[in-house]
């Protein structure tokens, strides 16, 4: 792969990825005409509404004008659903539609020069003329790709969470939208939204767009589930001590140094950059759709053998995969972080694990120098029985 960093990007309209990342990305919006050259979506409304019946797809669809302002319903939905639909003023909106559909997750090679780990998924909707979900902001970065049709969009404020709400249940519609900009994407056009940006689409057309987010926990996400893992490897005894403390002169007053022994016992916790590496790692990983993972068992004997017989392997799109380095005592090795879960792994396997991470698939060519590495194979026949890895033949 070359190096993108000071390499001019066409999904990013000629700008370098160093220059993005400088200039807009968490700071202000770029809008970027035929990122992707005469793009064709490889999905129309049929199959997004097709997948919308599935059980398992998160879907929801917005009326702007229905039994209530801003209707918002829940899928799965069935076909009656969508035989009542009005002709305008609605959109079907339904996520990680790359989980399910290798073309779309195609796209998010555009954007490797972002890490892996933060991308959440491709949410794709679709909209009749007027279809809407109502002037609002996301906390997260995202790109909207125009695949279908037009679709206009305003730009707005910059928000925090003291900006004035509708009062709907469910859908988080700004109370007021102070216009700064307006464009009307067409296909191969994308936009791209840094956090709390006021932002209004309007379809102009029947159209689709593909809105590429990305995973960014909340503070209060963090304290709160590493908090809950750090505990779970605490010992009951472990608890605030006071051993040498002075006699108080008032029982009833907590004294600074009081606090100070229990910034101390926190910051034992919260010092320990390994922890907080494998907490982050394996959080970050977390699948949306783990049941999606199934593998298969196959002996390290076996695996040689289909490779050897022209199988190729390749992740499975729910697999999210990531590793870092850690030390050891007085030894460097790497920590692997797979699908919520991490392990362990010598140094050398660094190569293979940017193998099993970016290459388009896994066959004898680049996996045969490993046939004789033990803890290399022992990681392949693992990754393929919990489902990361999966043969195209499947």
């Amino acid at each position: 792969m070359s190096n993108t960093i000071d390499t001019p990007l066409e999904i990013l309209g000629g700008i370098s990825a160093e220059v993005f990342l400088r200039d807009y990305w968490q700071k202000k919006p770029l809008l970027i005409r035929q990122a992707i050259p005469d793009f064709v979506s490889p999905l129309d409304g049929n199959d997004l509404a097709g997948l919308s019946l599935e059980d398992m797809v998160e879907s929801r669809i917005v009326l702007e004008h229905g039994e209530t302002p801003w209707q918002l319903k829940h899928g799965p939905f069935d076909d009656e659903t969508y035989n009542t639909l009005p002709e305008r003023d609605w959109t079907l909106l339904v996520q990680a539609v790359d989980q399910f559909s290798p073309d779309v997750a195609e796209v998010l090679e555009h954007f490797k020069f972002l890490p892996n780990w933060r991308i959440d998924d491709v949410m794709i909707s679709f909209a009749v003329p007027g279809g809407s979900v109502g002037p609002h902001y996301d906390n997260y970065d995202v790109f909207l790709l125009q695949a279908e049709g037009q679709r206009q969009w305003k730009i707005g404020q910059m928000c925090d969470n003291e900006s004035l709400l509708l009062k709907h249940p469910d859908l988080r519609i700004l109370d007021s939208f102070e216009q700064t900009d307006e464009w009307t994407l067409e296909p191969g056009d994308m936009l791209y939204l840094p956090p709390r940006l006021a932002h209004w689409g309007i379809a102009q057309t029947d159209c689709m767009t593909w809105s590429v987010g990305f995973r960014a926990p909340s503070t209060a996400e963090v304290v709160t589930h590493y908090a809950d893992f750090v505990a779970r490897f605490l010992p009951d005894e472990q608890r605030y001590s006071d051993a040498g403390m002075s006699p108080v002169s008032n029982p009833s007053y907590i004294r600074t140094e009081d606090i100070q022994r229990l910034r101390a016992l926190l910051n034992e916790q919260l010092n320990d950059d390994r922890m907080l590496l494998t907490w982050f790692g394996q959080y970050m990983t977390e699948p949306r759709y783990p049941d999606l993972l199934v593998g298969s068992e196959l002996s390290t004997e076996e695996l040689i053998q289909s490779l050897e017989d022209g199988a190729l392997f390749t992740r499975n799109p729910t697999a999210r995969l990531a590793w870092s380095h850690i030390q050891l005592d007085q030894e460097s090795a790497v920590v692997f972080f797979v699908s919520g879960n991490s392990r362990i792994l010598s140094e050398h396997l660094v190569v293979l694990l940017d193998l099993v991470c970016c290459a388009d698939a896994l066959h004898l060519d680049n996996l045969q120098a490993w046939f004789s590495d033990a803890e290399a194979m022992t990681l392949l026949c693992e990754l393929i029985k919990q489902g990361s890895l999966e043969s195209l033949d499947e």
